[in-house]
């Protein structure tokens, strides 16, 4: 069955995607910085399920469910009982934030405590395909691994590596300071913001394989008795060996150079651009560091004469080789030099790749104006 993951863009979402990962193949992890985000993404998710005919299932891990996200809850369950028994796709949800309780209670779902776990929440949608659970006393990592029977029915033990990556991200996601792996978790906090969004974004195919390599490989670190500053020391070690791996086959692989250096020539060569209907490249949501490596060696590929990113917050960066970066940002209300510009998104925010250029192409491109729809039109062949 498709498995697609919806969850927090922080080290506790990523510890559940990492958790969840292990023990079921994930077709795609959505990964949400903002809670105001959660509403359009469920939505799009929801039309999609809704003209799937295959049952999938859907994970919502770590997303403090505001009142967008019950509304969705509830329309998926009403989507599933329109559906026949055995196309009804299922919803996983685990979160452990407080508020989420009285979001669920504001639209007249009641929790019931778990007979073997009374610190556990589950909420009744009348629909065995639907589990909603909330879980105060453990983190999203957490509470992913130990119900991960309800998503991979054979799932065994996590190994070492696991078991200390879940107590690490628990200890400091409920800032829990009297535990031994708090110190550790902290640490390890630090270095995933760090590493989580400048080396291989969101969106390319290695993004979720990097980070949760890093993550586990950092855990074994701790649980061999790293200290922080160990830890953080040993990180780029730890990054080279990662790469090394996934580029061991790549003729085009040039070890001399940096981390950064050799994965943006990966990125350069795969679908995180996409061309708008005048041949610039738009990327989304890219480290202004990698936009930069990245965007250049497109163009000196050949590929694109401008490129664009589109930030989530709204801010837009034009890069270009023929003098036509200004030209494009001064359409978004922007400036700055010929080659390098930027500007900003009306609406003052995108949620994705797809959204992203949704704004942008009829702004940057706008159609051409249709002549019938001129007030003249009518007049015309009129003699009067």
């Amino acid at each position: 069955m498709t498995v697609t993951q919806i969850t927090h863009h922080d080290l506790d979402g990523y510890g559940a995607s990492t958790i969840v990962g292990r023990f079921v193949p994930v077709s795609r992890i959505i990964h949400v910085p903002r809670y105001s985000d959660v509403g359009p993404v469920v939505e799009v998710e929801l039309k999609r399920l809704g003209r799937t005919r295959k049952p999938e299932t859907l994970i919502l891990t770590d997303l403090g469910l505001e009142p967008v996200a019950v509304t969705f809850i509830r329309n998926f369950a009403t989507m599933n009982r329109g559906r026949a028994v055995e196309e009804r796709h299922r919803l996983i949800v685990l979160d452990h934030h407080a508020s989420s309780i009285d979001r669920l209670r504001e639209q007249n779902l009641e929790p019931v405590a778990e007979a073997d776990d009374p610190s556990v929440s589950r909420f009744d949608l009348d629909d065995p395909a639907i589990t909603v659970l909330i879980d105060e006393g453990r983190c999203a990592t957490k509470l992913a691994y130990h119900r991960r029977a309800l998503y991979a029915s054979d799932a065994t033990e996590g190994d070492a590596d696991l078991l200390a990556l879940v107590e690490a991200v628990d200890a400091v996601d409920l800032w829990r300071k009297d535990r031994p792996t708090f110190a550790g978790g902290h640490a390890l906090d630090e270095v995933f913001w760090d590493n989580v969004s400048n080396l291989v974004p969101i969106g390319h195919a290695w993004h979720d394989r990097f980070v949760s390599d890093l993550l586990v490989a950092l855990a074994g670190r701790l649980r061999e008795g790293a200290s922080p500053a160990e830890l953080e020391a040993g990180v780029g070690g730890i990054r080279t060996a990662i790469v090394n791996r996934y580029l061991a086959d790549d003729a085009t692989d040039d070890p001399r150079l940096t981390t950064r250096m050799r994965l943006a020539r990966v990125l350069a060569r795969s679908d995180l651009f996409q061309p708008l209907s005048d041949g610039t490249y738009l990327s989304f949501g890219l480290d202004s560091g990698t936009f930069q490596r990245v965007s250049d060696l497109i163009m000196d590929a050949g590929k694109a004469k401008r490129v664009l990113n589109v930030q989530r917050t709204g801010n837009m960066s034009f890069r270009s080789n023929d003098e036509t970066a200004l030209e494009g940002a001064r359409k978004f209300r922007g400036g700055g030099h010929k080659d390098a510009a930027g500007g900003k998104l009306p609406t003052g925010s995108a949620f994705s790749l797809a959204d992203a250029i949704a704004q942008v192409e009829p702004i940057l491109n706008p159609p051409a104006p249709d002549p019938s729809s001129s007030p003249f039109a009518a007049l015309k062949g009129w003699k009067g």
